[in-house]
């Protein structure tokens, strides 16, 4: 029996790359999650099947998780497809529509920000850990949930003002059920990611390429869905069993001050 992760928003970007370093490692079986884009979906299961060579079962399930009953749906496919799951990853999240100052930014671009990138993990983990805790872990899986923040849980942007709220909100997530998990072997963990190459930033591509010209960070490149995906394996694979509330910044050293 392998152990079972829930990959929310992996049909392309962050979620692809975790996807795919999940299935080259061949631990986990897989659960594909997405909203709306069924054929990035497909080509995910595909590719990830290919990445595994045959060795992992993958599924897809489509759900909004800004949505209840489609957040309750989600978790009783995995429960009726594999009866288990050891490891979720909270990585669906979408920016603003429009970059506004936050003088000018609108309630309806806040609340849907609220609602994707905050309400839904916050309520998807609390029915994803009482699924977890209907089966025993497997040995060499951790029982864990990982949530994908931002490099915006800390740094200010005044044109997006929204977006840096909901990763802030999800660090303080972490937090609390790092604190309520603890009890029942389900460690929880936060990766911040730094300025990844994805359909999120390729609208930016300008500005980043000229800010990594000036050397913003130390590893002076643009990150890679992989990654991310590199160290969510390293979580699943229970590397970290006397951890958790951890942050994972995987941002090529963006944090540091340096003088």
């Amino acid at each position: 029996m392998k152990a079972v992760s829930l990959i929310t928003g992996s049909s392309r970007g962050i979620g692809r790359g975790i996807a795919l370093e999940l299935a080259a490692a061949g631990t986990h079986d897989l659960v594909i999650n997405y909203a709306g884009n069924e054929a990035a979906a497909c080509e995910c299961q595909q590719l990830c099947l290919e990445a595994s060579k045959g060795q992992i079962r993958v599924e897809i399930a489509q759900g909004d998780i800004s949505k209840a009953e489609d957040r309750v749906a989600l978790i009783d496919f995995v429960r009726e497809k594999f009866g288990r799951l050891d490891l979720l990853v909270n990585n669906a999240g979408v920016a603003p529509k429009v970059r506004a100052d936050v003088l000018e930014a609108s309630e309806e671009s806040f609340d849907r920000l609220v609602a994707i990138n905050l309400k839904g993990p916050y309520f998807l983990t609390q029915l994803a850990a009482k699924l977890m805790r209907e089966s025993a872990p497997l040995p060499d899986a951790a029982r864990a949930v990982i949530t994908i923040s931002s490099m915006s849980a800390y740094t200010a942007h005044v044109d997006r003002g929204e977006y840096c709220i909901t990763k802030a909100g999800l660090s303080m997530m972490t937090k609390i059920y790092a604190a309520r998990l603890a009890e029942f072997g389900i460690n929880v963990y936060e990766i911040q990611p730094g300025i990844i190459a994805t359909d999120m930033t390729g609208k930016v591509k300008e500005k980043y390429d000229k800010l990594f010209a000036e050397g913003i960070t130390p590893i002076n490149r643009w990150g890679q869905p992989s990654d991310i995906g590199k160290a969510v394996v390293a979580v699943a694979k229970g590397h970290f069993p006397y951890s958790t509330g951890q942050v994972f910044q995987v941002d090529g050293g963006f944090h540091l001050q340096i003088l």
